[in-house]
This record gives structure tokens, C-alpha cells and sequence, in this order.
């Protein structure tokens, strides 16, 4: 969501409680803008709803967690969704362009693997492995409350570009677009994204390469 969108949000939490017969803090609504914000409005909208229409779940009201939830899946559901992000811009995209996709999660884990021109110069042979360990890597970032990210995923692009002072092209968006400016926005650049030039070898056809 945007900034924009915190009224709306507001009224729409306000509305969702009162249906249980219950007023919302200040400090409630902070809680739950911050656990929301990185979902579109309508997408928050059809989790309450969705919420309130289970038999079981249905009638307690809902906590922020109950619908974040909703909203990713379980942690191994959402591994395999991220990992089908993963591999869908790794195929369109490519090892050179940047990339910023709309989960920080996946740029932790991609990082950890060795960068994005890693991933794409995969072989196709050694993509069951690659699955496995991100998909190993995506669950355990996902669950830390302190997860910290890089803002975007350098492409060899980039990377020789900063590496030579020349102007820097912006990153591809993979997933929701909010949700991605999102993980820009609240990336943190440190010694563990230090960019590095890796030299484009002759090498059989990879996951990034072009059909």
C-alpha cells in the first residue's frame, strides 16, 4: 500500500473490528499497517473478509498475524512461490539486469547463494540443487523479525558499471510493483552486498540465457 492508502486502511481495520464488536487502538492500527503495508488494499480487504467467512477461524476477530497468513501461505507454500518468482525472472530477464523483487526474503536468500548473475548462469542440470538450498535459505530469512536485505539484486550490468563510475540503470520489478518499490525502499546496503565483476565465460546454454 501507499501512504496514501492509510486512511482508507484505517477506516477499512476500523470497520473489520467493529464487526466483532471491537474498537481499535492507535497502537493496534500501528501494528497492523506495519504488518499489512507491503500488500495492496483490495488484497487485505478479501483476507479480512476471507476471515470472517471461515467456519472456524471466523468467530474470533482477527489478529495480524491471522491475516498475514492468509495473505503468504505457509512458510514452505511460500518457498515454492518464491522460487517460481526466482526462476520466471531469471528466464526473462537475465544475469544482466538488476532486479528488485517484492519479497526482501528472496534477496536475502539469493544473496546467500552467491547473486543474482549466480542464479540465472545456473545450468539446467543443477536446478533441482539450486531449488533446494533457496528454497532451504527463503524459510529460514522468512522467519526472522530482523530480516535485513539488500534494496536490489545487481546484474553484471551494474555491477561493471559501478565498478566504473558509469550511471547506474534502475532494477527490473519482479512481482507487485508496491511491493517491490517496498523492498527498495527498505534495503540496507552493507559490506555483505559489495559488488563484484564476474566475467562472462563461453558456457553452455544457462537458466538465463535466452531461448
Amino acid at each position: 500500500m501507499r501512504a496514501s492508502d492509510r486512511k482508507d486502511f484505517q477506516r477499512l481495520m476500523t470497520d473489520a473490528m467493529a464487526f466483532y464488536r471491537q474498537d481499535v487502538s492507535a497502537f493496534a492500527l500501528s501494528v497492523w499497517w506495519q504488518a499489512c503495508d507491503r500488500y495492496d488494499l483490495e488484497q487485505v480487504a478479501s483476507a479480512l473478509t476471507a476471515h470472517a467467512m471461515d467456519p472456524e477461524r471466523g468467530q474470533f476477530a482477527p489478529k495480524p498475524a491471522d491475516i498475514v497468513r492468509a495473505l503468504q501461505g505457509t512458510q514452505t507454500d511460500r518457498s515454492l512461490i518464491a522460487w517460481g518468482k526466482v526462476l520466471d525472472a531469471a528466464q526473462r530477464v537475465g544475469a544482466y539486469q538488476s532486479v528488485a523483487f517484492d519479497d526482501g526474503a528472496i534477496h536475502a536468500a539469493i544473496e546467500a547463494l552467491g547473486g543474482w548473475p549466480m542464479i540465472c548462469r545456473t545450468s539446467h542440470d543443477e536446478l533441482p540443487h539450486l531449488q533446494r538450498r533457496f528454497c532451504e535459505q527463503y524459510r529460514s530469512y522468512a522467519k526472522r523479525p530482523d530480516l535485513r536485505y539488500p534494496p536490489l539484486l545487481p546484474g553484471l550490468h551494474q555491477q561493471a558499471n559501478a565498478t566504473a563510475g558509469k550511471d547506474i540503470a534502475p532494477p527490473v520489478l519482479v512481482g507487485n510493483k508496491q511491493a517491490a518499490e517496498h523492498t527498495l525502499r527498505t534495503g540496507i546496503e552493507g559490506p555483505s552486498t559489495e559488488l563484484h565483476v564476474i566475467d562472462a565465460l563461453p558456457r553452455p546454454r544457462l537458466l538465463g540465457d535466452a531461448a
